[in-house]
């Protein structure tokens, strides 16, 4: 990085304005580039109190290697951007790595993981004016319904309020649905195909146009029920990766099996990248960006 973490820090004491001032001057990039495909490095676990990386429970609460690696993943070959909330994407602003890059901004969720509100999934993150004023490219949602809690419905009415918003400003919205329910210890989604099948109707059908929309999806429970599952609609999808464990190996042969599908455009993949079980950063970007 050529600013360090205290040139951050005086630039945002200081000169605050110079974060609207590097987004007005950001080169910018059409969503989906050349190849087709679109390969997203997420990193907007942080602001749901999500730091964990296997067994390093405060893995992503140290700044200065998450912007570090961040920009390792953004200088690699065919990665064509980052889903963040404000604190980071403003950063990787300062630092100038987000030139010719897809910015994609999270509207985060409220439901913080083992809080008693954990279903109120209203959002906390960037609103679609912001993502417009600050000339990002994308916003992203994130989708759980538990048909036992009332909350759930709130969650839906402001998701198809954020759809209709996003889509009025011509700007896609990634939509990542998923069915929970309450078990002990928590909430759990459900990777099921026909869990996952019932998530993607409903994402689909969200506001008053779905023109903007894209869905963000796991991987079923089983990778060979993807082919039917993804029949449920005919907007454009990508994977989304989620923490794969030590298995890095199963999970790009499951990523594979799935990038052959027609809707899926590419991936969104956070810590398995950022933070690889095995090997670099460099490495495990390279590696999943070959599946494209």
């Amino acid at each position: 990085m050529s600013i360090t973490i205290p040139d951050l820090v005086t630039v945002r004491a200081r000169h605050p304005e110079a974060i609207a001032e590097a987004a007005a001057r950001r080169t910018r990039r059409p969503l989906v580039g050349p190849t087709g495909r679109l390969m997203i490095v997420a990193a907007d676990h942080p602001a749901r109190g999500a730091l964990g990386v296997g067994d390093r429970r405060l893995a992503m609460a140290n700044r200065a290697d998450l912007l570090e690696r961040l920009c390792v993943a953004l200088s690699r070959p065919g990665v064509d951007g980052v889903l963040a909330t404000a604190d980071i994407l403003e950063d990787l602003l300062l630092l100038g790595v987000l030139e010719e890059r897809v910015a994609m901004g999270s509207l985060n969720r409220g439901g913080l993981a083992g809080a008693s509100f954990e279903m109120d999934d209203r959002f906390t993150g960037h609103r679609p004016e912001d993502i417009e004023r600050l000339r990002f490219d994308a916003g992203k949602l994130l989708l759980r319904i538990d048909y036992d809690d009332a909350g759930s419905l709130r969650t839906l009415g402001t998701a198809a309020g954020a759809v209709d918003a996003m889509a009025s400003r011509r700007l896609p919205l990634f939509v990542e649905p998923f069915l929970s329910r309450r078990e002990p210890g928590g909430f759990r989604n459900d990777l099921g195909a026909e869990a996952v099948t019932r998530s993607i109707a409903i994402a689909s059908g969200l506001g008053g146009t779905s023109a903007y929309t894209w869905l963000k999806l796991p991987v079923t429970r089983d990778p060979d029920a993807m082919a039917q599952v993804l029949e449920t609609s005919t907007l454009p999808a990508v994977l989304l990766g989620g923490e794969v464990g030590r298995d890095q190996e199963g999970a790009y042969e499951r990523w594979r099996k799935a990038l052959r599908l027609p809707t899926v455009q590419g991936m969104v993949v956070g810590r398995s990248l950022l933070y690889p079980a095995e090997g670099d950063v460099e490495t495990a970007v390279d590696t999943a960006v070959g599946l494209l």
